[in-house]
């Protein structure tokens, strides 16, 4: 009897933290796109806006794809990665200040609010990812991903990687209100280190040596290696970025605890 109904109060409880998170979510998704379709379109353009920008630059510079035969699949590898990454980043730093309100209930905590935009912006960047490799499929600019597994694996550790530092950037603002903007400075040169525009393998060994210390790298490359048949990455190291990941989504919560028992907001 005991058992059941510490059964039922285990089912109560997850129902109740689905519908919190549900309620989160939709809520976020109206914030984030209104009621529109012109919001959902717009968050498509921006990284395709990117990738045509480069592409153009690169076809008047008269420059080859720096692997395979299409400039824009190799920087829609790189670019969707990156700004997935520095989405979480810079949405869930902010994400508790704007939800403010909502932590008056007793139900919601910090990291409802925060899981509830990291879902979102992830789920956001996989219909993105979805359209664009799509589109330059049906345009014969591509091809279908080599193996879709690793593709889809480089994601999922981006996503945990972006979330981890806008996790921690969470925290940091809720110390420092300057965090805001000094947070998108430190990320700027991530653009110009991370491979969106070069492979890796072609660069110096004294440059690579430091360059490899960058996660977001590890991404696109082990992206890339999924999608292009034949590509094989020297730097790529897996356990290195999901490790990074996986340590910077602990820090990142481990301080939100510590926070809150410090009596943070």
């Amino acid at each position: 009897m005991r058992s059941a109904t510490i059964s039922d109060s285990w089912r109560a409880l997850a129902a109740l933290q689905m519908r919190v998170a549900a309620s989160l979510i939709l809520r976020e998704t109206r914030a984030t796109f209104g009621t529109s379709h012109l919001g959902y379109l717009w968050a498509i353009i921006t990284p395709v806006a990117s990738i045509v920008l480069l592409t153009v630059i690169f076809t008047y510079a008269a420059r080859h794809p720096p692997f395979g035969t299409s400039l824009a699949l190799f920087f829609a590898t790189g670019i969707i990665m990156l700004q997935l990454v520095l989405r979480l980043a810079e949405s869930l730093m902010t994400a508790v200040e704007a939800n403010r309100a909502l932590l008056a209930y007793p139900p919601i905590k910090r990291t409802d609010v925060l899981f509830a935009r990291a879902i979102l912006i992830v789920l956001t960047y996989l219909v993105i990812a979805g359209v664009i490799y799509g589109g330059l499929i049906a345009l014969g600019m591509a091809t279908p991903p080599a193996h879709l597994e690793d593709v889809l694996f480089a994601f999922v550790a981006a996503s945990l990687l972006g979330t981890g530092m806008g996790l921690i950037n969470a925290m940091l603002l809720n110390r420092w209100d300057s965090w805001r903007r000094i947070a998108p400075i430190l990320t700027k040169p991530l653009f110009f280190i991370s491979g969106v525009f070069f492979v890796p393998d072609y660069l110096p060994p004294q440059i690579i040596e430091w360059l490899q210390w960058n996660p977001v790298l590890h991404a696109i490359e082990w992206t890339r290696e999924g999608y292009y048949p034949g590509y094989e990455s020297q730097v790529l190291d897996k356990t290195f970025l999901l490790l990074t990941s996986l340590i910077l989504v602990f820090i990142g919560l481990a301080a939100e605890r510590l926070t809150r028992r410090n009596g943070g907001l």
